[in-house]
C-alpha cells in the first residue's frame, strides 16, 4: 500500500523533505521541502529544467535573482498573507534571512520559460468559502497564488487554507485527476485535526504533510480549540492542468447543499 502521509523531522541543516521524484511519495511528481533558517543565513536554488515556487511562512527574507532584490517579511501563516517567488527553470535564486525565518520550495519539472514573478498578499487576498453551508461548519479562508489561470505556463498551483476551530475544509469530499500535497501547521504546537486520504485517516500535527493521489477523495478537519494552516500544492498533469472545475465532490453527500441545519 502506497504512503500517503508523513511526519518528517527537519535535518541538523534545517530541512524538512516532504515529496522527492525517487522517495515514496514520487507519485506526487513534486520535490517539495521547507527549511528553518537562522538570522544571517542564506540559501540559493538553481535548478535547470525545474520550476521553482519559494514560499515564506514566517520571519524576514531577502529574495535576490535576476539582478533584483526584494524585502518579504510575515510574522505567521495565520496572521498575514503570502509572498511567494516563483521563477522557471533555470533561474538562480538566493534567499538571505534578515530574522529567524522559515520557507516552502516547491518545484516540479518544466522545460517552459515564463516571466518571474514576485507574488505578494494583495496578488493572493483570503477569501472565505462556504460560508453558512453545513452549518457553518466548512467555513474557511482560501487563497490560490498561482494556478493554470494565473500562470499557464506553470505546471504547479500553490495556495493556502486556514481552517476556523473545529471546521472542515476540503468539504465536500472531493477528487480530482491531478495528485495534491497538503501541509499542516496549527497556531499551537499541541493542535491536531484529521487528514482523509480515500478510506484511510491520519492525525494531521504541525509540519506533518498528505500526499494525496489522483482520484482519491480527501477532506480534512481540525480539532476544536486550533486553527489550522494547509499549504495546498497541485501538480497538473500532462495535456490535463488542474482548473477550479475539476473538483468533482462525492455524489453520496452532495444531497448536503440543500439540507437545513
Amino acid at each position: 500500500m502506497k504512503k500517503v502521509f508523513g511526519y518528517p523531522e527537519f535535518d541538523e541543516n534545517g530541512e524538512q523533505l516532504l515529496t522527492s521524484y525517487d522517495n515514496e511519495y514520487a507519485d506526487m511528481l513534486m520535490d517539495i521541502r521547507v527549511y528553518r533558517m537562522k538570522e544571517g543565513s542564506k540559501r540559493e536554488f538553481h535548478r535547470e529544467g525545474e520550476e521553482t515556487a519559494i514560499l515564506l511562512l514566517s520571519g524576514k527574507i531577502r529574495y535576490l535573482w535576476e539582478r533584483r532584490e526584494e524585502i518579504a517579511s510575515r510574522k505567521d501563516v495565520f496572521h498575514e498573507g503570502p509572498f511567494a517567488l516563483h521563477v522557471p527553470g533555470g533561474t538562480p535564486v538566493c534567499v538571505r534571512a534578515e530574522t529567524q525565518a522559515e520557507i516552502l520550495v516547491q518545484c516540479t519539472k518544466n522545460e517552459a520559460k515564463f516571466p518571474s514573478h514576485l507574488y505578494r498578499p494583495e496578488e493572493a487576498p483570503w477569501k472565505y468559502s462556504c460560508v453558512g453551508e453545513f452549518g457553518n461548519t466548512a467555513k474557511r479562508r482560501v487563497n490560490t497564488i498561482f494556478d493554470h489561470e494565473i500562470s499557464p505556463k506553470s505546471n504547479m498551483v500553490l495556495g493556502e487554507v486556514l481552517n476556523d476551530p473545529g471546521n472542515w475544509s476540503g468539504y465536500l469530499p472531493h477528487r480530482h485527476a491531478q495528485p495534491e500535497t497538503y501541509y499542516f501547521k496549527f497556531d499551537r504546537p499541541e493542535g491536531f485535526g484529521a487528514s482523509f486520504v480515500g478510506d484511510r485517516v491520519f492525525k494531521s500535527v504541525d509540519g506533518s504533510f498528505s500526499a494525496i493521489p489522483g482520484g482519491e477523495l480527501h477532506p480534512q478537519a481540525a480539532a476544536p480549540g486550533f486553527q489550522m494552516y494547509t499549504c495546498w500544492m497541485i501538480r497538473h498533469l500532462d495535456g490535463r492542468p488542474w482548473l477550479q472545475t475539476d473538483r468533482c465532490e462525492d455524489e453520496r453527500y452532495t444531497w448536503l447543499h440543500d439540507a437545513k441545519f
